[in-house]
């Protein structure tokens, strides 16, 4: 009996996580399309223009915030802490898991830089950035790591409204950590969504894997026991 709730509740995980996952390649695969064949021009600069028309020194500060919230310092600094947290509370998958979802989607995203070479933009640049643009490292990375890590709070949540502020949060931060990058005048906005979307499917791939592990340790405890 146990088993079989496991088999239904391990094939409705992969229902959902394959649908989610199929719309994030969907979406990514449009802007890469789109890419290549030179359509993008309209649709990022529609946007930039509006971003940047609401420059000023007050909100510059706190996009230059949002950004080094998506930087390699800050996520280093939280990763360390989370993951001392979670050896602490016994949580060694967990922890793992969150090492590999930051690793892998570094890894991935500079792999997709390097396919599409695109470069950054030059027009009102509030700071400077090296490297290729598509997809977005902020706005990818912080998708996997504020999104994994959401997640695993989420999961030892018990009350509903701290669940809700937490989605909420974390959601927020990642959507503010991709509109500074066009805001500071270091992405296009199609860097920032395809940053979005390739992170979305390997959190989503992360995620799974991560559920059929802890299943499997489940069922395996349960029945040495």
């Amino acid at each position: 009996m146990k088993a079989d709730r496991v088999r239904w509740q391990t094939e409705k995980y992969w229902l959902a996580s394959a649908l989610i996952l199929s719309f994030f390649v969907i979406i990514f695969t449009h802007f890469a399309d789109e890419l290549m064949e030179q359509k993008l021009f309209l649709f990022d600069h529609t946007i930039i223009d509006l971003v940047q028309g609401l420059i000023s020194p007050r909100l510059t500060t706190v996009m230059k915030l949002f950004t080094f919230l998506g930087s390699t310092t800050a996520l280093v600094v939280v990763l360390f802490i989370s993951v001392t947290l979670m050896i602490r509370q016994k949580k060694r998958w967990e922890a793992l898991f969150l090492v590999i979802a930051i690793s892998g989607g570094v890894l991935f995203n500079q792999w997709l830089k390097w396919l599409f070479h695109r470069q950054r933009p030059t027009l009102h640049r509030l700071i400077e950035e090296t490297g290729y643009s598509f997809p977005s490292g902020h706005s990818m990375v912080s998708f996997v790591f504020y999104g994994m890590l959401g997640v695993l709070v989420y999961m030892f949540l018990v009350s509903k409204l701290p669940k809700i502020i937490l989605t909420f949060s974390i959601a927020f931060l990642i959507i503010m950590i991709g509109i500074s990058r066009i805001y500071l005048g270091v992405h296009y906005p199609s860097d920032v969504i395809a940053g979005f979307s390739a992170g979305g499917a390997w959190l989503v791939i992360c995620l799974f894997s991560l559920r059929l592990i802890l299943l499997y340790r489940g069922t395996n405890t349960s029945a040495n026991k």
